[in-house]
C-alpha cells in the first residue's frame, strides 16, 4: 500500500502536534483521522480500522503502549501499522517498542521528514505482516 492511499490516525493529547501532523499528512495521505486521548484513539481504531496509527505514549485515558498491545492482541487488527511518538529516550524506546508490538518509534521533538520516513517503514512492515497472514 502506498501512503497516498492510507488512512492514518493521529492520536496525541497535544493539540499543536495533532494540528502539525494533520496539516502535513493531509497533503500525502488518503485520509487523516485524529484522537485527543487514548480512549478516543482506541474507539477510532475499532470503528475506522485505519491502516496506520501514530500513537503518543503519554495520553489521558489509555496510554499509547496499552493501545499498541491491545491492537496487536486483537484479532482482525493485524493490518494496523503503529508508529509510537515518545519523549522517553532512544534506549528505552528500543527496548519497549518491540515488547508492545510497535512497528516503529520516533522521539519528540521530531522532524516531519523523519515522520515520513518512519511511516514508509511502518507501511512496509505492515504490508509484510498482511501478506504473511493471507
Amino acid at each position: 500500500m502506498s501512503i497516498e492511499k492510507a488512512t492514518v490516525l493521529i492520536a496525541d493529547d497535544d493539540p499543536d502536534i495533532r494540528r502539525i501532523l494533520r496539516t502535513h499528512l493531509e497533503e500525502h495521505c488518503g485520509s487523516v483521522l485524529v484522537a485527543a486521548n487514548g480512549d478516543e484513539a482506541l474507539e477510532t481504531i475499532l470503528v475506522e480500522q485505519p491502516d496506520l496509527v501514530i500513537l503518543d505514549v503519554m495520553m489521558p485515558g489509555l496510554n499509547g503502549w496499552e493501545i499498541c498491545r491491545y491492537v496487536r492482541e486483537k484479532e482482525g487488527l493485524g493490518h494496523v501499522g503503529i508508529l509510537m511518538l515518545t519523549a522517553i529516550g532512544q534506549e528505552v524506546n528500543a527496548m519497549t517498542a518491540p515488547l508492545y508490538g510497535a512497528d516503529e518509534y520516533l522521539d519528540k521533538p521530531f522532524l516531519l521528514d523523519a515522520v515520513d520516513e518512519a511511516l514508509e517503514r511502518v507501511l512496509s512492515i505492515r504490508d509484510e505482516r498482511v501478506a504473511a497472514s493471507d
